[in-house]
């Protein structure tokens, strides 16, 4: 959440001694929007220049009040070159940190401002920085192997809530792509790939080719046993239809009683054929079976004519509207499963995805060799990004603080660093007060 309501404090001491004549009023800093986290170290940071301009306020109080009674009080002497060094201090730290952000009580003073006059070149050197030692494959791949991303990775997958969570946000991958896919476009996608892979290839030769393998190594055989079975099970059960056949093709002049006897003699025959065609494998309608099948293999590959007659068989099972609707039904029926299964999650995939996602992960976690061709793998395309991408990964730092405006790039960085410089002013001042009274006491115990 952006809150515009704040603004990064940029001056809160006066000059103690003013110069004669008018001094030019500083430009109005930016206004740079910030986030709750900025907002409370935007707080931070007055609390702490507040403090530092206390501490010199507090030194000039002292410094007057000894100033005025040290004649009185001649140990007070020792006060008023403590505070005097206090101040003097307090102001060069003053001038110092604030002459890092902007030009002190808007004084164009050399070398001043330094962020804002140089924040391109600061930019630069960061992100020079940043690439020669943080952006070098050997760290990179350092870092990643003694991370052991593959071990972590495969507790986390093994462990509860890990196969769910894979599989929750797979679920919102797949929905938010059937979201933005639009259903004819897939269609249109996949009737094209239809007709480049099924349609455009002539299928006589392929055909052929699989047949002809298939009846070489005798698989068709199984088939031929189950056609030549139901033969000899509809003969065995439709006796009465055998001698209707019979009677219906006989001439009008022949009496019932003999056409009963033909057909009798025709079903008891068809009988016998089709039980010695079930029990040898090697009669003469199973040799000839395989010769025609044989035949018809060649002929799919090498006749012109059946290879027309295979592409015209099968332009009548798939002509245009054939695909379109073979097209159609095809990315409906896996749109649904998906987004059923995706949306249930005891659904047979999802359980299945899940069992998968655990049992990689254990066997992460278990297996030596796996965990380590995994850490090896992410490790070079770790390198290789990192070696391929490295300039324009840190020009990112280069580009972003090129496109910062001086004034909110020095408030930025303050607001970042600001607090702990605050530190500087207030060291100083105890500092100063220090060196002040030690400076008097040495050259008054010397010089006294």
């Amino acid at each position: 959440m952006q809150v515009n309501s704040e603004q990064i404090p940029t001056e809160d001491v006066t000059n103690p001694h003013p110069a004669s004549g008018p001094v030019p009023a500083p430009a109005r800093p930016a206004v740079v929007d910030l986030s709750a986290g900025d907002l409370e170290k935007a707080a931070a940071l007055r609390r702490m220049k507040r403090l530092a301009l206390a501490l010199l306020i507090g030194m000039a109080l002292i410094f007057t009040v000894a100033f005025a009674f040290q004649k009185q009080y001649p140990w007070l002497e020792y006060v008023r070159a403590a505070a005097e060094g206090g101040m003097v201090g307090a102001l060069a730290d003053w001038f110092a940190v604030t002459a890092l952000f902007k030009y002190p009580m808007g004084l164009k003073i050399p070398h001043t401002a330094i962020i804002p006059r140089r924040k391109d070149q600061i930019g630069e050197s960061l992100s020079e920085f940043v690439e020669s030692n943080f952006l070098s494959q050997e760290v990179v791949q350092e870092k990643l192997a003694s991370i052991d991303i593959a071990r972590k990775a495969g507790a986390w997958l093994s462990g509860p809530g890990g196969a769910e969570r894979v599989a929750k946000e797979g679920g919102a991958a797949i929905r938010g792509v059937f979201t933005v896919l639009n259903d004819d476009d897939v269609q249109a996608v996949i009737e094209g790939m239809v007709r480049k892979h099924l349609l455009t290839p002539p299928w006589g030769p392929p055909v052929g080719r699989m047949a002809e393998r298939i009846f070489a190594d005798g698989h068709h055989h199984k088939l031929v046993d189950l056609l030549v079975d139901r033969a000899a099970d509809w003969v065995d059960a439709n006796h009465a239809t055998v001698n209707r056949l019979v009677s219906d093709r006989s001439p009008l002049w022949v009496p019932t009683f003999v056409d009963g006897l033909v057909g009798d003699r025709v079903y008891v025959e068809l009988s016998k054929f089709m039980r010695a065609v079930q029990s040898d494998q090697n009669h003469q309608v199973r040799q000839s079976i395989d010769a025609y099948l044989t035949d018809l293999a060649q002929d799919l590959q090498h006749d012109p004519a059946m290879i027309e007659r295979a592409e015209s068989i099968k332009a009548q099972i798939l002509g245009d509207p054939e695909v379109r609707e073979l097209a159609s039904r095809t990315w409906g029926t896996v749109k649904t499963a998906l987004l059923n299964a995706v949306d249930d999650p005891d659904s047979e995939l999802s359980l299945r995805f899940k069992g998968a996602v655990r049992d990689f992960g254990t066997r992460l976690v278990k297996d030596d060799e796996l965990a380590g061709k995994v850490n090896a793998w992410i490790g070079d395309a770790a390198g290789y990004l990192v070696n391929t991408y490295r300039s324009d990964i840190a020009g990112v730092i280069s580009d972003t603080v090129a496109r910062w405006d001086a004034d909110e790039t020095s408030q930025k960085i303050e607001l970042q660093v600001g607090k702990d410089l605050q530190y500087i002013r207030i060291n100083g001042t105890v500092v100063g007060a220090l060196a002040g009274l030690a400076i008097f006491t040495v050259a008054h115990l010397l010089f006294g």
